[in-house]
């Protein structure tokens, strides 16, 4: 709730707008620009659809609901929503997590980068990494879902998130939350090993390397994958891993908030920013659409 319902919505819209397009325009440039034409921007425009997707799961539905004034949502909008959720958000965090393997193999056997990163390995990735997210969809959603809900079912959050959903229900749920715990733990932990032991092995060759421009590329390379892997798993374990007592409903809601919608927004800037190949693929792609409309101009 706010004094300023429009201004809310106006901010949304503009970051939902942002995210869309900012990543619409990175799958574009990697699919048109041969230079981007390599395992580590395939990868990334993997992870912009994953978060065009994650995005258009949960905003469409509250910036409809702010424009018509209601806030309700059916149980099969509310399950869909749910399954959706899980599903590309643990298929990002896998992503993620095998990223960081791209960016050993370029850094710590930059001669063996062909063979290691192959298309074929590429595709494991992609897949092993929607695999991971579609498992977490299906093993949660049908359990979160069929607890009795028989509170005032009125959800205190802005979209179907399991630990809202689950104060509603009136039984027992706490041998669930448990499992859950666990389950996201282990979702947790098995990419965070791979980062971990990843950049390890890349810390320990950029420290060996002798030459100065050799060491600016490697952490040039490696740095905006990192941030992006603070921000999204940060959010998600103070969410999943931090006990409850630890934070208030208000809290859940502004890290949800920025891990639901402001990320989407983050990852393609942050990746453009500090990536002179993007950049210069954007350059040069404007300039061929300017150029092409002065030749019609002309013409005409």
């Amino acid at each position: 709730n706010t004094n300023f319902p429009w201004l809310l919505f106006s901010l949304i819209f503009l970051v939902f707008v942002i995210s869309v397009a900012s990543n619409a325009v990175m799958i574009i440039l990697i699919h048109i620009d041969p230079h981007l034409h390599t395992p580590m921007y395939f990868l990334l425009s993997q992870l912009s659809t994953m978060d065009i997707l994650y995005i258009s799961t949960i905003v469409p539905k509250m910036l409809v609901d702010q424009l018509v004034g209601q806030n309700n949502i059916s149980f099969a909008g509310c399950t869909a929503q749910h399954f959706l959720y899980l599903t590309l958000a643990g298929a990002e965090f896998f992503l993620l997590g095998l990223m960081s393997y791209d960016r050993y193999v370029a850094i710590c056997h930059p001669l063996r980068y062909p063979i290691l990163m192959s298309r074929k390995v590429c595709l494991l990735i992609v897949a092993a990494a929607w695999l991971g997210g579609s498992v977490d969809g299906f093993l949660l959603t049908p359990i979160t879902m069929q607890f009795p809900f028989c509170a005032s079912r009125e959800i205190n959050h802005f979209f179907c998130e399991v630990p809202a959903l689950l104060k509603l229900s009136c039984t027992d749920t706490s041998a669930y939350e448990t499992a859950m715990y666990v389950c996201c733990i282990m979702m947790l932990l098995i990419p965070f090993s791979v980062i971990s032991a990843c950049y390890t092995h890349i810390l320990i060759t950029v420290y060996r390397m002798t030459e100065a421009e050799g060491k600016r590329k490697a952490v040039a390379t490696c740095s905006s994958h990192m941030v992006v892997v603070s921000l999204f798993y940060g959010a998600a374990m103070y969410t999943y891993v931090l006990p409850h007592s630890y934070h208030t409903p208000e809290q859940d809601k502004a890290v949800s908030a920025f891990y639901t919608i402001l990320t989407p927004m983050l990852n393609p800037l942050i990746y453009s920013l500090r990536n002179k190949d993007v950049t210069g693929a954007l350059k040069k792609a404007l300039g061929q659409c300017s150029s092409r409309r002065i030749r019609k101009d002309f013409l005409q």
